[in-house]
């Protein structure tokens, strides 16, 4: 049974990834990202240069005889090469592809210089469309899992981290937010330059814009500093929705270990949104998420965990989705007992409940690109932690939650990097067998029956 899990892990090699075709490439790494973006709301244009630190992949012996980047719907106005001249370049459909005048040996660095404008917008996708998007007033940027060419050239793959320099101008009585920390705010009479630095690496889905009429206010410094940036008229809305917020943090460091950045930001759009969004450092809600409900305060909490499990922990591969969303709803449940709301037990009832009345023709640890978002990735997800959890006792468990986070802290992970440190951890437990607990959650169509 072990076995049979670790072969459906290592099927993702067969290319960079099946589930987001034409995106990303193994040819390269990304290793820094340098982004100066001008952006002119009224006419929603945008004149870019990004300089991208780059690493060749392979042996010494190996040469990368041209560079491939994701990039949709911008056009690119010059590109530059350290080190040596570019031969050309040229852009088919949503690539961009960079032929240096001598190939790059395995393992070199290099650095790219591209220059890029026009009217940024969604890209259509198997989701609905992703990426830069025009508010009522303002931008907003949800970047997952293919949205980010729609904005900068990159390598577009969760596989490839990188840390960040964004430069954002734009109109005055604008406040542009960016991942990371904010090292400067240039003002002058009709512009304004936000800078800000992402030291930790991210993946380029989670790398995000966000422009409105926002007013920040530090909401809380416990156990971290908690910022919220939201347009006038919903600063008291926010502040009632988010007024257990650093109960949250302070809820999942305990359970979790040490939160993973320096600061936590949640930006407040002055219009309705579908679904909340998760970026590195901070998230998005829209204004119709901001009550003290259960609904609400579980996608609160649910966007909070993603910065421990999605954000700092990275899957390798999509398949493996289900440990950022499974993760994320089972933190919901972890929060709902710890606001004295129903336990974990009785929301992983409800989930289970639930699922019974919905088709059992789903593999949680492989559900294909079209549904890697479906509900029951998220809601089997964390039942399998939840059978886990019940199988190694409460100690075992998130002592193995902590050391998770903290072996794989800013890293990549998977599947059978959980099952080995479950194993590991869970070494004195008789008859312990991560794999075989996980199995039917995990690989298996048929719902198993309630831990």
């Amino acid at each position: 049974m072990r076995e049979a899990i670790k072969s459906v892990v290592a099927r993702v090699g067969d290319t960079l990834d099946p589930y987001t075709p034409g995106h990303g490439s193994a040819d390269w790494a990304a290793l820094h990202y340098d982004l100066d973006l001008d952006y002119r709301l009224a006419s929603n244009r945008l004149t870019a240069r990004a300089v991208i630190t780059g690493r060749a992949a392979g042996p010494s012996s190996q040469s990368l005889e041209r560079i491939e980047l994701d990039l949709a719907g911008l056009k690119v106005t010059k590109v530059t090469l350290s080190g040596g001249q570019v031969q050309r370049f040229s852009t088919r459909g949503s690539r961009l592809i960079v032929t240096p005048g001598e190939p790059i040996g395995g393992g070199q660095e290099f650095t790219l210089d591209i220059k890029y404008g026009g009217n940024p917008k969604p890209t259509r996708s198997t989701w609905g469309e992703v990426g830069w998007e025009e508010l009522t007033d303002g931008v907003l940027v949800a970047g997952q899992p293919t949205g980010s060419p729609s904005w900068f050239p990159c390598n577009d793959h969760p596989s490839h981290k990188a840390t960040y320099r964004m430069a954002v101008t734009t109109d005055a009585n604008y406040r542009a937010i960016c991942n990371g920390r904010l090292v400067s705010h240039t003002p002058k009479a009709s512009r304004g330059t936000w800078v800000y630095d992402q030291p930790e690496p991210m993946a380029t889905y989670l790398a995000t814009v966000q422009i409105g009429r926002y007013q920040l206010e530090r909401s809380s410094t416990t156990p971290v500093p908690q910022f919220t940036a939201a347009p006038v008229g919903l600063r008291d809305a926010a502040r009632r929705a988010l007024s257990r917020q650093h109960e949250m943090i302070s809820a999942f460091t305990e359970l979790f270990g040490p939160y993973p950045f320096d600061a936590y930001t949640v930006v407040v759009a002055d219009d309705v949104l579908e679904i909340p969004l998760e970026a590195q450092s901070l998230s998005i809600l829209g204004s119709n998420h901001l009550t003290t409900e259960w609904e609400s305060q579980r996608l609160i909490a649910h966007e909070l965990s993603h910065q421990w499990f999605g954000n700092s922990l990275t899957v390798s591969a999509w398949q493996d989705i289900w440990l950022h969303e499974g993760f994320a709803c089972y933190a919901e449940w972890l929060w709902s007992e710890r606001s004295g709301s129903l336990s974990t037990s009785q929301r992983a009832t409800e989930a289970w409940r639930a699922l019974a009345t919905e088709p059992e023709d789903l593999i949680i640890g492989d559900p294909g690109g079209s549904d890697m978002f479906d509900d029951r990735v998220y809601k089997r997800g964390a039942l399998a932690l939840h059978a886990l959890r019940t199988a190694a006792g409460d100690e075992l468990f998130f002592g193995m939650l902590r050391d998770w986070t903290a072996r794989f802290r800013h890293q990549h992970v998977s599947t059978a990097d959980l099952i080995e440190l479950a194993d590991e951890s869970c070494s004195t437990v008789p008859g312990f067998d991560a794999a075989a607990l996980l199995q039917p959650w995990l690989y298996q169509p048929e719902l198993p029956n309630l831990p």
